[in-house]
């Protein structure tokens, strides 16, 4: 799955979003595998099957003892010696972060000051990191979200009685789409406000996607209505409305030693060209020439400029603004009778997806067989197909 989609009807909790999570997919032995790496005692975590208003879900309850109030750095601190992932590691303490700076607003004082007292405590670790680790067990790429339902009323805390949200959930959820209706309480904690902020790149409707997995996160009260997050998740389509900018670069040479063009190529594509082409071509006094024609990302226009004049005897370069359609696309690899075949995953329009089997590898697996190499390429495709029905 390379998207995930946080439905919250009844907000978002750092909880909720792990149990969910762990529900459509994430593999709770590894996460906890993970976890126990952390250098803080005296936890478990219980997770149980809890329907809520007759619908199914996941909670889960981090049981602690009593634990210190901990500044960022401890809790950087924690985070570094467990030696985990650096998608866990860097995106764990990014959270932590946005969680110090929305306290250090609130209470007009800087983040070194502030003391994690709610959020420093166990649970609070446990759901921050355990959520970057099961978002890295499913493999999420794009992470969306629904507008927040963030409750209304009071909710009691450290600091005595305060507003919903809470004054840290409100810095948190600055730009986040966000709404009330009828039911009360705290329904967004800071915990899950500084998850979801971090990670969703939008909030509003789901996103168009090959919906392969549904998770249930339970909250721990009974409300009006079944107190659950979704997960979604599956693999985004491709928007016909939404081209991607790119740069077309072409120069004309006609006095250039054929055998540098080999080397010229090979030199673009370490660069990051998207494609790079010679097209024969007559210039002036019908002298043969070649079109070198080099595909490129806007980000990555320097480096082919600089690689074109450095490599090549022209000085002048063409350059045209252009606009792509792509399909995503996944490095999968199948495995045929003659052997593991590498290749790319591509999904259309439609949802349906097709396999480009790796010319190289396809063949290296002729020359080994004796097959042709056109069979080989129709296996690993048939064998995609066939896997595709599992």
């Amino acid at each position: 799955m390379n998207t995930i989609y946080f439905d919250c009807p009844t907000g978002a909790s750092g909880n909720m979003i792990l149990a969910g999570l762990i529900d459509a997919g994430a593999s709770w032995k590894n996460i906890e595998r993970s976890l126990k790496r952390l250098p803080v005692k005296g936890w478990k975590v219980e997770l149980t099957k809890v329907t809520r208003q007759g619908l199914s879900g996941l909670h889960l309850e981090v049981v602690q003892g009593p634990q210190p109030c901990r500044h960022l750095k401890d809790i950087e601190g924690i985070i570094k010696k467990a030696g985990l992932s650096g998608f866990a590691t860097e995106n764990s303490i990014a959270i932590f972060t946005k969680l110090a700076e929305a306290e250090a607003k609130v209470h007009r004082t800087s983040i070194g000051k502030i003391h994690f007292h709610e959020v420093g405590a166990v649970d609070a670790i446990i759901d921050i990191v355990g959520s970057c680790l099961a978002l890295e067990d499913l493999g999420a790429k794009r992470i969306f979200c629904s507008a927040l339902n963030v409750g209304h009323g009071q909710v009691k805390c450290r600091h005595g009685i305060l507003p919903v949200p809470a004054p840290a959930a409100a810095q948190l959820l600055k730009k986040a789409a966000v709404y009330q209706n009828e039911l009360a309480g705290e329904l967004v904690t800071p915990t899950g406000a500084a998850i979801i902020t971090h990670f969703a790149e939008s909030f509003g409707p789901m996103p168009q996607m090959v919906l392969k997995s549904v998770g249930n996160g339970a909250g721990t009260r009974e409300l009006a209505q079944p107190n659950l997050l979704r997960v979604l998740g599956g693999e985004l389509l491709p928007d016909r409305k939404s081209p991607h900018n790119i740069v077309l670069l072409e120069t004309n040479i006609d006095d250039l030693n054929p055998q540098v063009y080999q080397h010229l190529m090979e030199d673009l594509f370490r660069q990051g060209a998207l494609d790079v082409y010679f097209t024969p071509i007559q210039m002036k006094k019908n002298r043969p020439a070649v079109m070198l024609s080099v595909l490129s990302t806007p980000e990555n226009e320097a480096a082919m400029l600089d690689a074109i004049f450095a490599e090549t005897t022209t000085l002048g370069i063409r350059r045209r603004e252009m606009e792509r359609y792509t399909l995503p696309r996944q490095e999968i690899k199948v495995k045929t009778v003659h052997g593991v075949i590498p290749g790319k995953k591509a999904t259309l329009y439609d949802g349906s997806q097709k396999f480009i089997p790796e010319y190289e590898e396809c063949k290296k697996a002729a020359q080994k067989s004796g097959q042709p190499l056109m069979k080989i390429m129709e296996l690993a495709r048939a064998q995609f197909i066939k896997d595709q029905k599992k």
